[in-house]
């Protein structure tokens, strides 16, 4: 498959996970609050607010591929901050719920090893990023 095709669909399968997570949250201001606020973070109406808009806004522009250098690095950060926070530890005494949470925060740290790749690769040129290098180059 050539270069730009599989940025594309890098692109497309990283947006998948941030664009519906982001409307959810927004969606459900109320569900996202309860549960920052029971991970124990402080203000966490304000931090259901910021993740839900971030999520979706970076999912966005990940998705067109607009600054997609900048903003697969700060996806890459969430990532990791996000995992740590919602799943490191998680799960207490209970074996299979103690093994999810290291599943899902191994799967955030992978998350970010794409996102990583995404932002040394860049966009490709099936891209807002790309279109607007071509059009600067003319």
């Amino acid at each position: 498959m050539p270069r730009n095709a599989l940025l594309l669909l890098s692109r497309l399968l990283l947006a998948a996970l941030f664009v519906p997570s982001g409307f959810q949250a927004l969606s459900d201001i109320a569900g996202t609050t309860g549960y920052f606020a029971g991970l124990g973070l402080p203000l966490p109406t304000l931090a259901a607010w910021g993740t839900g808009l971030f999520e979706l806004i970076a999912g966005l522009l990940v998705l067109v591929g607009f600054q997609t250098r900048i903003v697969a690095l700060l996806l890459a950060a969430f990532s990791i901050i996000a995992g740590f926070i919602g799943h490191y530890g998680q799960g207490g005494d209970d074996a299979m719920l103690a093994f999810l949470h290291s599943q899902m925060l191994m799967k955030d740290i992978a998350i970010s090893g794409g996102f990583l790749a995404l932002a040394m690769a860049g966009a490709g040129a099936w891209s807002a990023d790309g279109r607007a290098s071509s059009i600067s180059l003319s």
